[in-house]
């Protein structure tokens, strides 16, 4: 069955992490106290996660502000993963169509975005928001594939470098589930996905396997 959609993640997986969440995530919150919880949690909407954190919607709020402040200034360090954008533009020259997708806010995924150049790079770039909650729900996979036009989730691909790009991957019912180890992830980790990829480059290979 070929492959009609590509869903990536960004951080970890097409874009160069080097611990810039984790540091963000530290700077907002004031110490690392709750850095284990963080890593679990990795890949899953940033919102979500000070909120299961603090267990108030306000200090929440803040806290996410805080997060993205502080993100913001770590932009200039940000960098493809080697290969990504080859795969990308590869993928669609094939007439596949590529969404990014991200834990981040809307607001921050388009920072990268600026920050990159990547604004015309895919064809879609979502972020949690209004009507899309974020990973581990299937709500990313989900709204790519409708916005984009895809005529069956089997003919969709996920890769993503966390637990959660994973299990969003698997309840959206794509064929292809793929966990990449250019984030923090172990093997382990990435158990339940269809593939364990080193990097997002050996994607390729994987969809015309499939096909």
């Amino acid at each position: 069955m070929n492959t009609e959609l590509v869903v990536l993640d960004m951080a970890g997986t097409t874009v160069a992490d080097d611990g810039l969440v984790v540091r963000a995530f530290v700077e907002a919150m004031g110490s690392d106290e709750h850095l284990d919880y963080v890593m679990e949690t990795m890949g899953q909407s940033k919102i979500t996660v000070f909120r299961a954190i603090l267990n108030d919607e306000t200090a929440a709020q803040q806290a996410n502000l805080a997060f993205e402040k502080a993100y913001a200034e770590l932009l200039d360090l940000c960098e493809p993963i080697t290969g990504a954008e080859d795969v990308i533009r590869s993928l669609r020259d094939d007439g596949v169509k590529v969404a990014l997708t991200t834990g981040f806010s809307p607001a921050t995924q388009q920072a990268i975005l600026d920050a990159l150049g990547w604004h015309d790079l895919a064809d879609l770039a979502l972020a949690p928001g209004e009507g899309v909650r974020g990973r581990p729900f299937p709500d990313l996979v989900l709204a790519a594939a409708l916005r984009l036009e895809i005529t069956d989730v089997r003919r969709v691909a996920v890769a993503g470098d966390t637990p959660s790009d994973v299990l969003t991957g698997l309840r959206a019912g794509a064929s292809v589930v793929a966990g990449v180890l250019t984030g923090t992830a172990t093997p382990a980790d990435l158990a339940q996905a269809t593939h364990v990829l080193d990097s997002i480059r050996d994607l390729p290979a994987v969809l015309k396997g499939v096909s």
